[in-house]
């Protein structure tokens, strides 16, 4: 497991521990956790997030002082992810990108879900400290699908997808969206992130009960209702 402080210059070091919901607490904000084995992944209501070798996983700290818009942080994540995966095939002169955001916080590709992103935050010192957890299927064919199984049907293995090339282009992007996300507000990411989610156009079936009776309606998916 390697750690590093989220900034323009890198350090790295060894971390023996696993990273524990105890502990992550205890590290510097900024800083960066990714290991290549993860024992104990969990996604969204105490969901198992199964962590095969090959696997893109990854945590971070952040520190922020207005509450109302750490639910957001995901939003801003996932399309980080999203795009550093475009930008890093755009390089290697893959055509091929279909990432797609699956609200609120699942990654997917050709139907099948290859990652996640789980935002936790406690308060202290009149702070919010929000912990991000990603994890992203780069070369693990299970449990569903990765980006290389589809990719090696149009590229040769040489210029096949690595996980820290991935990693690189993620938090350049994300640096650059947290910035546009906290001096202008969701506002400013919303056109890009809208071209990027599954959802706009999709027909679902909306529940409404009106006394004794269960009324439903087919809805269609327009946009998200955001504040900030």
């Amino acid at each position: 497991m390697l750690s590093f402080h989220l900034s323009r210059c890198f350090t790295f070091r060894q971390v023996r521990d696993s990273v524990r919901k105890s502990n992550f607490s205890e590290i510097p904000v900024g800083s960066v956790c990714v290991s290549d084995i993860q024992l104990k992944g969990r996604g969204r209501t105490k969901n198992v997030w199964e962590s095969p070798k090959g696997c893109l996983m990854y945590s971070f700290t952040l520190e922020m002082e207005d509450g109302r818009v750490v639910p957001l942080i995901q939003y801003v994540v996932s399309l980080a992810v999203t795009e550093a995966v475009k930008d890093v095939c755009d390089k290697k002169g893959l055509s091929y990108n279909d990432v797609k955001i699956k609200w609120p916080n699942d990654l997917y590709l050709n139907g099948l879900k290859i990652g996640g992103i789980l935002c936790t935050s406690t308060y202290r010192s009149r702070k919010f400290l929000v912990s991000v957890g990603v994890g992203l299927n780069v070369d693990n064919e299970q449990p569903t699908t990765c980006l290389n199984a589809v990719l090696k049907d149009v590229c040769p293995p040489s210029n096949l997808l690595k996980r820290e090339e991935i990693l690189g282009a993620f938090f350049k992007k994300f640096e650059n969206f947290f910035d546009l996300f906290m001096e202008q507000g969701f506002k400013s990411l919303e056109e890009l992130y809208y071209r990027t989610w599954l959802h706009s156009g999709q027909r679902v079936i909306a529940e409404e009960k009106n006394e004794d009776q269960v009324v439903q309606n087919v809805v269609t998916i327009q946009l998200l209702e955001m504040t900030m």
